[in-house]
């Protein structure tokens, strides 16, 4: 599950999906909701709180703007073979890789059973195939699967309950698992909260773990993405990133030269 820290006051609709049989451990399933304002379609668990959204006529497009951050591995990394998604939410994520990354295989984990159906109904959830696999399970209990060791090019994580009280997954056992299914060079996403309690606890464990981590900047609802690097140091220029991210910028349409100046500044780059 993942989190924006914004609410909405659009109309709001409940929903429950059909129950389907599973492997995984029982977890108390949220009440699953929507609202829509002004042409976007939100997700909501219970709360005002938004859990993910969608533009109704653009469909795959990133709504959120820390949704957008989370793209940011795009920088550094071309798309890799695999991915992996920890926190389905509104599948912004997976829609946007399984449409700009053909070569790229998905897999996302989620806990909740219901979400993957509600996401397929509401926000456009492609069908499973050879390049999108969901896994109805902990993330925590798949990233510590030995047999996914450095199984993935990226870790997108977002995990967030309807609490919002810091993320669901916090641990160092937790970031030393995706470590461990990152492979070399690899990249870590993760969603934080800057203004929350839990963002320096959060940074603190990560850093003891990854030999490079960066920040992008916080956005207006207090969303802060991280960039945990795993591999040798960064060997960049300034305008090497600024390159990138004009690219970037004019393939998929994200912000990547607020990205690029955020890394730049951090790493001390001259201009």
């Amino acid at each position: 599950m993942s989190m924006a820290r914004q609410k909405t006051d659009g109309t709001r609709t409940s929903t429950r999906s059909p129950r389907k049989r599973s492997q995984a451990k029982r977890v108390s399933e949220p009440v699953i909701s929507f609202s829509e304002l002004d042409g976007i379609r939100y997700l909501h668990f219970g709360s005002p709180w938004v859990q993910g959204a969608m533009d109704i006529e653009h469909p795959d497009e990133l709504v959120l703007s820390y949704i957008q951050d989370m793209m940011a591995w795009l920088l550094f990394l071309e798309p890799p073979a695999q991915v992996l998604q920890l926190g389905l939410g509104a599948a912004a994520l997976t829609k946007f890789t399984h449409r700009h990354c053909p070569d790229t295989a998905t897999t996302v984990v989620e806990i909740s059973q219901q979400l993957p159906w509600v996401a397929r109904q509401w926000f456009g959830l492609p069908p499973e195939d050879d390049r999108l696999m969901l896994v109805q399970g902990d993330a925590a209990d798949f990233v510590g699967d030995p047999a996914n060791r450095e199984g993935f090019g990226v870790i997108q994580v977002d995990l967030y309950d309807e609490e919002a009280a810091g993320p669901v997954h916090d641990g160092s056992r937790f970031y030393r698992s995706c470590y461990r299914s990152l492979a070399e060079p690899g990249i870590m996403v993760v969603n934080l909260f800057g203004r929350h309690a839990s963002f320096a606890r959060s940074e603190e464990r990560i850093r003891a773990i990854f030999p490079q981590v960066l920040l992008l900047d916080p956005q207006d609802e207090g969303n802060l993405v991280l960039l945990a690097l795993k591999g040798p140091p960064l060997q960049v220029s300034r305008r090497q990133l600024m390159a990138r991210a004009r690219v970037l910028e004019e393939d998929y349409g994200l912000p990547a030269r607020k990205w690029a100046r955020a890394v730049a500044d951090q790493l001390g780059l001259g201009r």
